[in-house]
């Protein structure tokens, strides 16, 4: 007995049946959008995510603000832990009449806040220099907000003491504008 050959194996060609390549790439989870409006074209890119959109697009002058932000921040700090008498002289024209701990805590506290000026200027990612930005302004609003009020309390309001307010709303304007332009979308191409 003579063994009947098999008619030849038809295959289905679903790369032109459009209707069985949409449900295919349905049930593989790739062609739709996700949440930030991203379509992506395999798995594999979905998984991993899109390197362009991790990608920033930096401001004009964004590191170099940080980095003038990174060394003023250091050596302010610096003079209030060495010489914390003088630099409340030069700010408030006045003799110290309390203790240098204070000026020396705040010396600290400024120090910490250049250390975290110097992690941003060496980073790439978008997160750490909004949140390095959005510090540096929470900053100069406390140290405005706080020096008007000390000025007021002592009574007196000196030429240096107004420049070290604008300075201060200067450098605060500054941060926010660089944040905001860091915090908006790109257009996507």
């Amino acid at each position: 007995m003579a063994a009947k050959p098999h008619p030849p194996l038809m295959k289905k060609h679903s790369q032109t049946d459009l209707v069985s390549r949409l449900k295919s790439r349905k049930i593989l989870g790739v062609g739709g959008e996700d949440d930030d409006g991203e379509v992506h074209r395999s798995k594999i890119s979905q998984m991993l995510g899109n390197e362009i959109k991790f990608a920033v697009k930096e401001p004009v002058g964004l590191r170099l603000w940080i980095l003038f932000s990174a060394v003023v921040f250091t050596v302010v700090a610096l003079m209030a832990l060495v010489f914390p008498n003088q630099l409340y002289e030069v700010v408030f024209d006045a003799e110290q009449t309390v203790t240098s701990i204070s000026v020396r805590l705040y010396g600290g506290a400024v120090l910490s806040l250049s250390l975290i000026m110097w992690n941003g200027l060496y980073t790439a990612e978008k997160v750490i220099i909004q949140w390095t930005l959005l510090s540096e302004a929470c900053y100069f609003a406390i140290q405005f907000f706080v020096t008007s009020v000390t000025l007021v309390e002592l009574g007196f309001l000196s030429n240096a003491s107004i420049l070290l307010l604008l300075s201060r709303l200067l450098f605060l304007m500054v941060s926010l504008a660089y944040y905001y332009q860091l915090q908006r979308r790109p257009k996507k191409i």
